[in-house]
Parts: structure tokens; C-alpha cells; sequence
């Protein structure tokens, strides 16, 4: 499932592709929101991620706050 850019009628075939917002509206929506909360998350930044491993412990974090979960951390 894509979105409507060009380059993937070219890309994939075509009983395989399925152009739709329908899904893809809501991963922009959480990547946008992890981009505003998360610094190492922003485009032309000094923060940026060196360890993977970091930014999974961050994005996890980040999760947990919000779901009201950070008990699990110990905080």
C-alpha cells in the first residue's frame, strides 16, 4: 500500500500496487509526532542518533510516556 507518488507505477507491478491514503495518512501522523518530540528524530539537527540501540530505548521511552506506562521503568 502507497501513497500517490509517481515513481512507484514504475517501481512495482501493477496487480501488486495499491495507491491509497488510507493507511499511509496515519504512519505521517506518528512519524510526525515522534519527529516533534524526539530531537535525534529531526531532520538538519545536532541531536542524531549514533546507536541504534539508543534510538530504540528512546522511541520506547517515548511510547511509554505517552501510554502512561513508565512505571515499567522504574519512574
Amino acid at each position: 500500500m502507497t501513497d500517490y507518488w509517481k515513481v512507484y507505477k514504475e517501481m512495482i507491478e501493477a496487480d501488486k500496487l495499491e495507491q491509497t491514503k488510507r493507511e499511509t495518512y496515519t504512519v505521517e501522523s506518528y512519524n510526525g509526532l515522534l519527529r516533534h518530540h524526539i530531537a535525534r528524530l529531526r531532520r538538519k539537527t545536532r541531536c542524531y542518533s549514533k546507536s541504534e540501540e539508543m534510538l530504540r530505548i528512546t522511541i520506547a521511552l517515548f511510547i511509554a510516556k505517552r501510554n502512561g506506562n513508565l512505571s515499567i521503568f522504574g519512574y
